[in-house]
C-alpha cells in the first residue's frame, strides 16, 4: 500500500494513491475467501431465522440445524459462495478503492496537497461499489439462499398447501449449485436469477456506506500518528466493528431479500419487495424486520475482520510493503 503523504499512514481500503490498480482486486479476492470460510456457518443460521419457520431464537436454530443435519448443515451451500463470493468481494473492493482514487485525482490537481479522506468521496465510492455488488452478487446470493433453505419446512395454511420438508431420506430440490442455477433458469428464466435484487440494492447501497466509511475513519482513529500504517490488530478491530454496524443496520432489508430469494423453492408467495414487506408486517408485526439482527451483527464482526485483514495483509505482500512503527 502506498503511504498517504498527508498523514504518513498507509491503508489500501482507506484510499491508496495512484492510477487504476489490479492489486486491489486480487487482495479483495483473498479477503473474500477468508470471510466466507469464517462466516458461512452463521450465515446459514441467519438465512434459516429470516426465511424459515419454527425457530424461537438463534440458539434454538443452531441446536435444530445441528440435530437434524449435524455440523455439515452449517456449511450447506458453501462451495458455491467460496468460489463466487471471493470474486464478488474482489470486484467490490477493487471498484471501491479505484473509484475513490479516481475521485481524489479528479477533485485535486495535486492530490498529495488535499486532505487524506473526504467524506463525499468515500460516500460516492461506497455507493458505486454497492450498485456493482448487486449486479454480480444477486445470482450468487440467490443460489446460496436456495441451497441453504431447501431442507426448511414451508407451511402455507392460508394457501391450502400441506407442509413440505426435504427430509433426510427425501430427494432435495437442488442437487448442488450447478443444478440449482440450471433449475432456476429453466423454470424462471434469466430474470429469476435476480429475484430479490431490488431489496438487495436497498440493502447494499447504504450498507456499503456504513461498511467502508466507519472502517476508514476508525482505523485512522485507533492508529497512532507515530505508526506508518494500521497494525493487523487495528485492521481486525476496525473491520470487525464496521461489519457489525453495516450488517446490523442492514437487517430489515436483508430479511426481505432472504424471503424473496427463498420464495420459489416450493411456492411463489411474494409479488415484489412492497408485497413482501406488507405480508410480513401483517402476519408478524414490526419485529419481523429485525429477525436475525443478533446473528447478523455477531456474524458481521468476524466476517468483516477476516475480510479487511486478508485484504490489507495480502495487498502488503503483493506490493512488498511493510508497516513500520516509529519508536
Amino acid at each position: 500500500m502506498g503511504t498517504d503523504p498527508a498523514t504518513g499512514k498507509r491503508g489500501a481500503a482507506a484510499g491508496a494513491m495512484g492510477n487504476f490498480q489490479l492489486e486491489d482486486f486480487v487482495a479483495g479476492w483473498i479477503g473474500g475467501a477468508a470471510s466466507v470460510i469464517v462466516g458461512h456457518p452463521l450465515d446459514t443460521v441467519k438465512a434459516r431465522l429470516q426465511a424459515g419457520s419454527g425457530y424461537g431464537s438463534t440458539l434454538s436454530c443452531i441446536r435444530t440445524v445441528y440435530r437434524r443435519e449435524s455440523v455439515f448443515g452449517f456449511f450447506k451451500g458453501m462451495s458455491f459462495p467460496l468460489a463466487s463470493i471471493a470474486v464478488y468481494n474482489s470486484v467490490v473492493f477493487g471498484v471501491f478503492s479505484n473509484t475513490q482514487r479516481f475521485l481524489r485525482h479528479h477533485r485535486c490537481r495535486e492530490p498529495e496537497a488535499g486532505p487524506p479522506h473526504v467524506l463525499s468521496d468515500l460516500l460516492l465510492a461506497s455507493m458505486v461499489a454497492g450498485v456493482v455488488s448487486v449486479g454480480l452478487g444477486a445470482p450468487v446470493d440467490l443460489i446460496k439462499i436456495r441451497l441453504q433453505m431447501q431442507t426448511e419446512p414451508f407451511q402455507e395454511a392460508n394457501l391450502g398447501l400441506k407442509p413440505r420438508v426435504a427430509a433426510l431420506g427425501e430427494q432435495p430440490a437442488y442437487q448442488g449449485p450447478v443444478h440449482c442455477f440450471a433449475t432456476i433458469v429453466r423454470t424462471e428464466g434469466l430474470a429469476g436469477l435476480y429475484r430479490g435484487a431490488s431489496a438487495m440494492l436497498l440493502r447494499d447501497v447504504p450498507g456499503y456506506c456504513l461498511y467502508f466509511i466507519p472502517y476508514v475513519f476508525l482505523s485512522d482513529w485507533i492508529t497512532p500518528e507515530a505508526c506508518a500504517g494500521p497494525s493487523p490488530c487495528a485492521v481486525w478491530l476496525a473491520g470487525g466493528v464496521a461489519g457489525a454496524i453495516s450488517w446490523g443496520t442492514a437487517t430489515p432489508m436483508d430479511v426481505m431479500k432472504s424471503r424473496l430469494q427463498a420464495d420459489g423453492v416450493y411456492v411463489n408467495k411474494y409479488r415484489g419487495v412492497l408485497d413482501c414487506i406488507s405480508q410480513s408486517y401483517q402476519k408478524e408485526g414490526l419485529k419481523v424486520f429485525f429477525r436475525g439482527i443478533t446473528v447478523n451483527a455477531v456474524r458481521g464482526f468476524p466476517m468483516s475482520a477476516a475480510m479487511f485483514l486478508g485484504y490489507e495483509l495480502s495487498l502488503q505482500a503483493i506490493r512488498g510493503d511493510r508497516v513500520v512503527t516509529s519508536p
